[in-house]
């Protein structure tokens, strides 16, 4: 007999409260957490958002990717990150050109403006992240990375 929270409503599916409470908490690590590490950018050369955009092009090959796969990494929409993009190339932090494989699409280069501005923030940051997640023994990295990659698919 299953008590008051755990009830099965199909066979496989998990109980509803507890995917509730599950999801709450989740939400609100991921806000608190969020809240914490965003001072690293209170006087950074670039934003939260753009270090966004600059994670992914820093990462492809000859510091370049495609503004699909940008906003594919991005928590932000298709248009708003058009538009942070075009910003960025005002500010000379990248360059966007036409994709040459893709007549519609575009690529988008960091400069080395916006590179070594990535980079002094991914130092802090990531220094940051690392202490934040230090609650954690390595086991338990592994598996809120296993976790969140299953609910990710």
């Amino acid at each position: 007999m299953q008590g008051v929270g755990t009830r099965q409503y199909a066979e496989g599916m998990t109980d509803r409260q507890l995917a509730l409470r599950a999801w709450e908490s989740l939400f609100r690590a991921q806000h608190q957490v969020l809240g914490e590490i965003s001072t690293d950018f209170d006087g950074a050369e670039i934003t939260q958002a753009e270090y966004d955009v600059l994670l992914t092009v820093v990462r492809g090959s000859a510091m370049t990717a495609r503004l699909r796969d940008i906003t594919a990494n991005s928590l932000t929409s298709q248009p708003s990150v058009s538009r942070l993009v075009e910003r960025m190339v005002l500010r000379g932090l990248v360059t966007k050109a036409a994709d040459p494989d893709d007549g519609r699409g575009a690529v988008v280069t960091a400069t080395e403006a916006g590179a070594r501005a990535f980079r002094n923030v991914a130092a802090v940051h990531g220094r940051s992240i690392a202490s934040r997640m230090s609650v954690l023994d390595d086991d338990e990295l592994a598996a809120l990375l296993r976790l969140t990659e299953k609910l990710r698919r």
